[in-house]
């Protein structure tokens, strides 16, 4: 005759369920005497069954009085569990969705990829926390939730290092601060109850999870940090003088200029600020008496004097402005290949004392795969001399006439963005020849100077540069010319 039993209570396990078997048969788990009342009603044999009678039920590793769970505490640490996943879950897909869905490099959508893809695992991570911290139906859930918290650690670990690095206040840093605290306490928890143990060989699966988040958290890194240089930049500029024509009705010939910028390079980039200017050399001719050096010391400190220059034969070089103006649109693409070309015509009096006329094209450019530009607001002027804009106002008497351009510049790689201040970029023309670009996180003002180490370290941060060309004619070719 078979005396065992017919329910059997096992022991309870680490966080005090005890499972519950009939016949042999699994019929569920209990977290206290009056679950297991209601998992033998769900079976139909409560009535027949008293707790307290050896004859009726076996208790294993107790008797009907133990039950160790603590509800509060379970509860909470899964709330816990549950709520630092979700938050860091929808924190790494708002990181990496711009860059997996908007980079224009390859590097940078994949760390993009990969922030998406860790959200995904988190999310899974939740639920698997809940069958964890529950009945754990399903044995691989605690290894589940360990990997989804050793990925917290690597992500948020890497904000944090490039964080360190400008150690710059922003809003990010209030979710990734707590999140990188949140994942150590999770991981305490995690290995202290050995939560790996519903998978099969776990040492290697624990293992494999240390290598797995930290070959992630370098590959993550290395993306971040280095930035490609396999594609340089180069420009062809070309500025050209025409064929003047004479004025049949005034004293003056018609001068056209030519000016043609392509971007060679294998990058498309934003054209930041241009100008040419165009201007007339006055000198002072000798026979050359005094040696270069005599002529060039008398030369410099002249009013529109190039110090650059030294001519044996000429004597105080000045220089008049006689056209400027604007190439392109601050904001402008200019793609691999792609080419602008510009024809003006300026006026020179048939009488003009210049000897020559000299013609400077300058251009300043951000590389597209570093950035991008709020182009319509980078292409609204602001004019320094409206006193209505408070921003950008500055007395003429002081400042002169320039325009301003401003707009909020964002890295191509979204890691960066939240974890520095906003960085925006800065243009200031003026047909005087003032042509200054600048990319930092500081406000505009004439009167307060930026950070210029920071500005450097930007304008290098985001690949911003310059190009220029420049051509000169003799007047007297031209007034050959115009007949």
């Amino acid at each position: 005759m078979n005396i065992r039993p017919w329910v059997v209570v096992e022991p309870p396990d680490s966080r005090g369920l005890r499972r519950v078997t009939i016949d042999g048969q699994l019929a569920g788990s209990a977290w206290s005497r009056a679950e297991l009342a209601r998992v033998l009603r769900r079976r139909g044999c409560a009535e027949y069954v008293d707790l307290d009678d050896p004859a009726s039920v076996h208790w294993r590793g107790g008797d009907s009085g133990d039950w160790p769970d603590r509800p509060w505490r379970r509860r909470s640490t899964m709330s816990l569990m549950v709520a630092g996943l979700l938050v860091s879950m929808v924190f790494n897909v708002v990181i990496g969705w711009p860059d997996a869905s908007g980079a224009l490099t390859f590097a940078q959508r994949i760390t993009g990829v990969l922030f998406v893809l860790s959200g995904v695992l988190l999310g899974i991570s939740a639920i698997s926390a809940l069958d964890h911290w529950g009945r754990q139906q399903f044995k691989a859930s605690g290894a589940i939730v360990l990997l989804g918290a050793f990925t917290v650690l690597a992500t948020d670990g890497l904000l944090l290092l490039l964080w360190f690095e400008e150690k710059e206040y922003t809003r990010h840093l209030l979710v990734c601060l707590p999140a990188f605290c949140w994942s150590i306490w999770a991981l305490w928890i995690l290995v202290r109850h050995t939560s790996w143990k519903g998978v099969p060989q776990p040492r290697k699966f624990a293992a494999g999870v240390v290598v797995t988040a930290l070959l992630t958290a370098v590959s993550l890194a290395y993306s971040t940090m280095y930035q490609p240089a396999a594609a340089p930049m180069h420009f062809t500029l070309k500025a050209e003088f025409g064929k003047a024509r004479e004025d049949s009705r005034l004293p003056f010939v018609h001068v056209p200029l030519t000016l043609h910028v392509k971007n060679t390079g294998g990058v498309p980039v934003y054209i930041l600020n241009d100008i040419y200017t165009v201007r007339g050399r006055g000198a002072l001719y000798s026979l050359g008496e005094e040696d270069l050096m005599a002529e060039w010391r008398e030369s410099v400190g002249k009013q529109g004097t190039r110090e650059g220059e030294a001519e044996l034969y000429v004597d105080r070089l000045a220089y008049t402005t006689i056209s400027s103006g604007r190439f392109s649109e601050s904001g402008n693409s200019l793609d691999v290949g792609q080419e602008y070309a510009l024809t003006r015509v300026f006026q020179l009096p048939r009488a003009v004392e210049y000897d020559t006329v000299s013609v400077e094209l300058q251009i300043s450019y951000m590389r597209k795969d570093r950035g991008k530009i709020d182009v319509q607001e980078f292409r609204s002027a602001h004019p320094s001399w409206n006193e209505r804009d408070r921003s950008y106002y500055c007395d003429p008497a002081m400042c002169g006439s320039q325009l301003i351009y401003r707009a909020r510049v964002r890295h191509n790689n979204n890691l960066i963005n939240v974890t520095r201040k906003p960085r925006y970029v800065t243009a200031v023309w003026s047909p005087r020849g003032r042509f200054i670009s600048s990319i930092s996180s500081f406000p505009f003002s004439f009167s307060v100077l930026g950070d210029y180490a920071e500005e450097r370290r930007e304008l290098e941060r985001y690949g911003a540069a310059g190009a220029r060309a420049d051509a000169e004619i003799a007047v007297a070719e031209l007034l050959r010319s115009a007949g």
